[in-house]
């Protein structure tokens, strides 16, 4: 069995693989190390993208395609049949339930305030808001924001779940209308769908509070920029993702009072390999024993 894979120092942390495994490095922009038709298993390289149909169209035998993203958005309804498509949930739900906490707190305690003080050397005490009572919208109640409602619950915040579809303890997406004028803080962990492309719009955001936060730990499209930017800052965000993303140098979102970016890194901590191939090792353990696959991608996601 052949298996590609884009990171070098990703082999060592696969585990032992059976004896006729064979793993491959090959990085986006490189010439491919042997020939794709052979190719049983493959890792893409994060958030590939292009022409899926035509890149995949040269991995005649492919079998699986293993993302290292919980997103699927570029490779959903792409994927030729016979051949199974995997996400990495769960691989990255604490650091990025970590990020989202992190943004709300850094932003309601004014951390870049105490920031810019010390550059100019003040020694200026404020006082801020506090998470401890406030309501907080979790947006998508996967297990990102399920993991983020828990933390923040634990912080005294009250946290409403929503959700594409009502049950029990999670509102449906249907009734934002009547939550989001109550609610402090809207923190963002929906997959970027066809229903969740644009949804954040100016509708949305006319409906949130003034000097209320948005939080985005999706992904960019998920927010209408243009409508954020319109804003002028009368809702305060906090995004580690953005649409463009990279987000150009002249682009009028860098300069929006009481807007802070940072470069999509929720995922980004020093054991990202470690917590990525040590789940691939197992996925490529279980097509060879012809066991069923974790995380397969089915629908919209």
């Amino acid at each position: 069995m052949k298996v590609w894979i884009p990171h070098t120092k990703g082999r060592d942390y696969l585990g032992e693989l059976p004896d006729d495994t064979v793993v491959e490095v090959y990085r986006a922009g490189d010439s491919p190390p042997s020939d794709p038709a052979s190719v049983d298993f493959w890792v893409p390289p994060f958030l590939a993208g292009g022409d899926v149909p035509r890149i995949l169209r040269e991995f005649s035998g492919l079998k699986v395609v293993q993302l290292l993203s919980a997103g699927a958005e570029v490779w959903v309804g792409k994927v030729p049949d016979g051949v199974v498509l995997c996400n990495a949930k769960g691989t990255h739900t604490g650091v990025t339930a970590e990020w989202t906490v992190g943004a709300i707190l850094a932003d309601m305690r004014r951390f870049a305030d105490s920031v810019r003080d010390q550059d100019r050397h003040e020694w200026r005490k404020h006082s801020t808001p506090t998470v401890t009572n406030r309501r907080v919208l979790v947006v998508g109640a996967g297990d990102i924001g399920e993991h983020t409602a828990r933390v923040l619950e634990t912080l005294g915040a009250h946290v409403t779940r929503v959700a594409r579809k009502a049950r029990e303890g999670v509102h449906a997406i249907a009734e934002l209308d009547e939550l989001l004028p109550e609610a402090d803080v809207v923190a963002l962990t929906v997959p970027l769908t066809d229903q969740t492309r644009g949804m954040v719009d100016a509708r949305f955001l006319s409906l949130m509070r003034d000097g209320s936060l948005l939080v985005n730990a999706a992904r960019g499209p998920v927010v209408d920029t243009d409508a954020l930017v319109a804003e002028g800052g009368r809702v305060r965000a906090f995004l580690d993702v953005t649409d463009p993303e990279p987000l150009p140098a002249g682009h009028p979102l860098w300069d929006v009072p009481g807007v802070t970016i940072t470069p999509h890194i929720g995922g980004s901590t020093d054991d990202l390999l470690e917590r990525e191939y040590i789940p691939v090792g197992d996925q490529i353990r279980r097509l060879h024993a012809g066991e069923p696959l974790r995380n397969t991608v089915l629908g919209d996601y």
